[in-house]
């Protein structure tokens, strides 16, 4: 039987505590364990400290994300410290403390784990402990609830004074398991890791039994008149009609992915009477507001209020709220300040409706609406025992403005081309569709797969990574109520929509004299009319968010070339083309460009031909069916067979970055078919 080391214990106790939202936040808290290593140089046992990387979660912590140190050098740091002014200078000099090779930088807490004297150390964010945290009395809560077995901390920002603050604390109360840090969250400590672990959980749940035992009922106040939750089909159609504005005006400094909740304890909140003043306090845990910024924009209009004046009164809101940033900024910035990153919200509430949270990508966006949850958790638990008092807001801007915080986003990598793009894609399950929704979400989009089979949707977006990279949706592109829900399932995903590929197809390959007004009616419905419905909604879409645009469409070189026995599909395919030449007129004073993508016949990987258009095709060039993509290979200039790849390319490549000043254009995705020569 193996026996697991210090890392292994540290690792599993880490999992276990932070896959329980009850303990910790995501990414928030740390962990440690101290033990002994031989030294590779002396060969002698070194005292070494394990303890959680910068960044990362708890809850899917690996070894790599352990940052590993000799206990030595780091407390030899306290004889060189040079005071509070200057303990940002600390976090470099643990780089020199490291132990080996490998592992995660060390994080601002290492502090607290090196200097604080016990074996393994948890520091975690729970909401109930952060309830205490902020409470007004937060001292006296603490001795009522705890007696003498868990010390107050009074706020400090984290880092190396933060530690000693702790070490000493717990060298003059020997008796204690823990701590509750003020206005952040808790800490515990144990001779072994289970002790340590029980510790967390026993501070954790005390804390939350006593609120639940001793709190007020109503601890945001009575119920708000007009504020309460909309019935939920309302209420959806409500969010997805407001969705794109608000996402555009969180966009104005800088494009963002939007998330979208309905959730009970957020609509709770909203239909009281405490939560404009709770709201405008803003949040207090460095985890939660560094996510959600120090406060959020909250729409002051009753659940009923019409789109048009919500739309008007967000607009307002949003002007002040900018306002409001600016004067933070300037009342707190220093000479050494950090530029302002913008002034745009992460969260806007909307009564009635929910809340939309927004940030880079899709899982960024999602974390920061999940942490405004912590908060109203947070804010519950205070006002139930006493006064929600987070800590100011000059304490706010000196870690969100802090320049360790503008190291971390300065090494952070360069965003892909279509980040922050989210890419509406028809008939995506398959072929050439599923090529470009894969491609684009290479590139860093987020993707709506839209298909006729919902399953294989569903199926297609969960290859590319899930609901934070990819959403399935059901349309039938000929329905237009079934493309308006489709658009409005891709707005409540992730925020709005930037890019429109109508790629949705089928074709019937028959002469004119055997094609029926049926066939006829069939392929224009879905890709002429199909297209025109998906281009309509999304533009309103589009329009709403103010951030401009693409609308690709996938025509044919059939679309200007007259082949054998194929009426009904090269006619929908010219009326295709044509449609991109309107629109990009039409569309282009809202920075919406519109384009087009003329393919050869696409054979491998095909949805159109695996339906029995390929079979048609061969008869009609007297060849075997699986010999057609040489055939067409071969009546090309470059005599290479076009794939799905290839159009996901020119998709990709059109609505990059460096195609911002193309609209109205086809590229032929053909290898040279010169009779399909654009004129």
């Amino acid at each position: 039987m193996t026996v697991p080391t210090v890392a292994d214990e540290l690792i599993a106790r880490s999992n276990r505590l932070g896959s329980d939202p009850k303990n910790t936040n995501y990414a928030g808290g740390n962990t440690s364990a101290k033990g002994t290593a031989t030294d590779p140089v002396t060969g002698e046992d070194v005292e070494l400290v394990w303890v959680k990387g910068s960044g990362g979660d708890l809850g899917t912590l690996g070894t790599d994300g352990l940052a590993v140190l000799r206990l030595d050098r780091l407390r030899g740091l306290i004889d060189t410290y040079p005071g509070v002014e200057r303990e940002d200078e600390m976090v470099a000099a643990f780089d020199f403390c490291l132990h080996g090779r490998g592992g995660a930088a060390p994080s601002i807490d290492t502090a607290m784990h090196g200097l604080v004297d016990a074996p393994h150390i948890d520091h975690l964010h729970p909401d109930a402990g952060i309830a205490i945290a902020t409470a007004v009395d937060g001292p006296g809560l603490t001795k009522a609830i705890f007696g003498d077995t868990v010390v107050w901390v009074p706020w400090r920002r984290p880092g190396f004074q933060l530690g000693l603050d702790i070490a000493a604390i717990k060298e003059a109360n020997p008796q204690a398991i823990g701590c509750i840090l003020g206005g952040h969250g808790i800490s515990a400590w144990g001779d072994t890791s289970d002790e340590c672990e029980a510790r967390s959980l026993q501070i954790i749940d005390t804390a939350a039994a006593y609120i639940e035992a001793h709190g007020r009922p109503e601890p945001f106040g009575p119920a708000l008149e007009g504020y309460g939750a909309l019935p939920a089909d309302e209420r959806r159609a409500k969010a997805a009609a407001l969705a794109p504005v608000i996402r555009g005006l969180a966009s104005t400094d800088a494009p963002q992915i939007g998330h979208f909740t309905d959730a009970d304890v957020v609509l709770g909140f909203l239909a009281s009477a405490e939560h404009p003043r709770l709201a405008a306090l803003g949040t207090s845990c460095p985890d939660h507001f560094l996510r959600t910024k120090v406060k959020p924009m909250v729409l002051d209009l009753p659940a009923d209020a019409s789109v048009e004046d919500s739309v008007a009164r967000l607009k307002e809101l949003h002007e002040q709220y900018r306002k409001d940033y600016q004067a933070y900024y300037d009342a707190y910035a220093t000479e050494g300040s950090p530029a302002i990153r913008g002034a745009d919200p992460a969260i806007v509430l909307v009564p009635g409706v929910g809340m939309f949270s927004f940030g880079r990508n899709k899982q960024t966006a999602r974390v920061a609406g999940e942490f405004y949850i912590n908060a109203i958790n947070v804010m519950r638990g205070a006002e139930a025992l006493s006064t929600y008092t987070p800590i100011s807001d000059a304490e706010k801007f000196a870690i969100e403005y802090w320049a360790l915080e503008e190291a971390k986003l300065q090494r952070m990598p360069k965003p892909k081309s279509h980040a922050t793009r989210v890419a509406f894609v028809t008939g995506a399950a398959s072929g050439i569709g599923k090529a470009i929704a894969t491609r684009l979400a290479a590139e860093g989009a987020c993707v709506v797969i839209a298909d006729l089979d919902l399953a294989k949707a569903q199926e297609a977006a969960a290859e590319l990574g899930g609901p934070d990279v990819a959403v399935g949706v059901a349309a039938n592109v000929a329905d237009p109520a079934a493309v308006q829900a489709a658009i409005d399932e891709a707005v409540l995903a992730f925020g709005g929509v930037d890019l429109i590929v109508n790629n949705a197809g089928l074709s019937l390959s028959k002469p004119l004299l055997e094609t029926t007004e049926k066939d006829w009616d069939l392929q224009h419905d879905v890709m002429a009319k199909g297209s025109f419905l998906v281009s309509q909604a999304a533009a309103r879409v589009m329009i709403a968010q103010d951030m401009g645009g693409d609308i690709v469409y996938i025509a044919s070189k059939n679309s200007v070339f007259a082949g054998p026995n194929n009426i009904a599909y090269s006619a929908t395919k010219a009326d295709q083309a044509h449609q991109v030449r309107l629109l990009a007129v039409e569309l282009g004073e809202f920075g919406i460009k519109v384009n087009g993508i003329n393919p050869d016949g696409v054979v491998r990987g095909s949805g159109i031909f695996a339906g029995g258009w390929g079979a048609n095709r061969a008869k009609t060039y007297g060849i075997e069916e699986d010999e057609l993509g040489k055939f067409y290979a071969q009546r090309t200039i470059l005599k290479r067979e076009v794939l799905p790849e290839h159009v996901a390319n020119a998709a990709a490549m059109i609505t990059g970055p460096d195609m911002t000043h193309t609209t109205g254009l086809h590229i032929p995705v053909d290898a040279g078919v010169a009779a399909a020569f654009l004129r």
